[in-house]
């Protein structure tokens, strides 16, 4: 290990603003925020500082800025890679994850800490969830066209299909409040306890925690099941899934807190997909939008990790 990077507060945030600390610079996007709440490992890797970076992942803390910055970054299955000695937000959506410039070294990387050296399986069929891209919206869809089709001539035509059923507010609501339960659980004592000075956003989230309704996540783990059983089938036979990473670029420092919600609430209804089928998801830096990064996901069925590491490997030497 060479260096210890910034997080977002409790890596309980999107956005890479911690409030105690400087925001890491996005070095392919600057005077925008990096991404978080990896974001001290996703600027250094996107602006050269080390070759590659780990990072955790609960509701989208790698992908999330990795499409930001421009860099690859990978959520493994769920359980995949041990946790042991990292503190927990939500154990039963956090995952490690790491983020490099070159999909070669991200393969070496995730074969490592995978510890899995067997041949990767090959590509059953290629499915591109429209309802993801429509609710990204036509500026996203456009920048990542040629993206997508870059990965329809690696794998072949791709089969549009629709994915969130229930819908991406439901979705994001759904993991808003099944978060927010088992954040509570972690650490509600410890808040009672210390009463911590947390910034604008960590702290409202936690304020919800405290007050969140049972029912509601109740309610929410049902939803989050029927979602992770209707994953696991269309993925069944080594699928691979395609979909934006963020509906959108980085936004700009400073960003007033209300529309950075707004904006929030949108990337977790697309970031919550592989959190509720326990899926590994890699996002790849293949597009462009304004002169800034976004990201095309690749979502594969749970344990089929090495498969995402090396259609990104074979899309990168073509």
């Amino acid at each position: 290990m060479v260096g210890k990077a910034p997080s977002d507060e409790m890596a309980w945030s999107l956005f890479g603003e911690n409030a105690h600390y400087v925001t890491p610079v996005n070095p392919k996007a600057p005077g925008r925020v990096p991404g978080g709440s990896s974001s001290g490992s996703a600027s250094a890797v996107s602006g050269g500082l080390v070759d590659f970076a780990l990072g955790s992942d609960t509701g989208g803390s790698v992908r999330f800025p990795a499409s930001l910055c421009g860099i690859y970054g990978m959520r493994p299955s769920h359980g995949r890679i041990p946790l042991d000695g990292a503190c927990a937000l939500a154990p039963t959506f956090d995952t490690p994850g790491w983020f490099a410039r070159d999909a070669a070294l991200m393969s070496r990387v995730g074969r490592v800490l995978l510890a899995d050296d067997r041949p990767a399986p090959s590509v059953g069929r290629l499915l591109i969830a429209a309802d993801a891209f429509a609710h990204a919206g036509d500026a996203v869809t456009a920048a990542l066209a040629d993206a997508v089709a870059s990965v329809e001539s690696l794998l072949g035509a791709g089969e549009r299909v629709t994915v969130a059923t229930e819908g991406f507010d439901v979705w994001a609501e759904t993991f808003r409040n099944l978060q927010a339960s088992e954040a509570w659980a972690e650490h509600g004592a410890w808040v009672e306890a210390v009463h911590p000075s947390f910034g604008p956003g960590v702290k409202e989230r936690f304020e919800y925690a405290r007050n969140v309704d049972p029912g509601r996540v109740v309610e929410a783990a049902a939803t989050r099941e029927s979602v992770a059983k209707r994953m696991v089938a269309l993925l069944a036979g080594n699928a691979v899934l395609a979909l934006p990473t963020a509906p959108g670029i980085a936004p700009l420092r400073n960003s007033p807190l209300d529309s950075m919600n707004v904006f929030r609430a949108k990337c977790i209804g697309l970031l919550a997909l592989a959190g509720f089928a326990r899926a590994p998801q890699i996002s790849l830096p293949l597009g462009t939008l304004d002169g800034c990064p976004v990201g095309l996901s690749l979502i594969a069925a749970p344990g089929n990790d090495v498969l995402l590491l090396d259609v990104a490997a074979r899309l990168a030497s073509r």
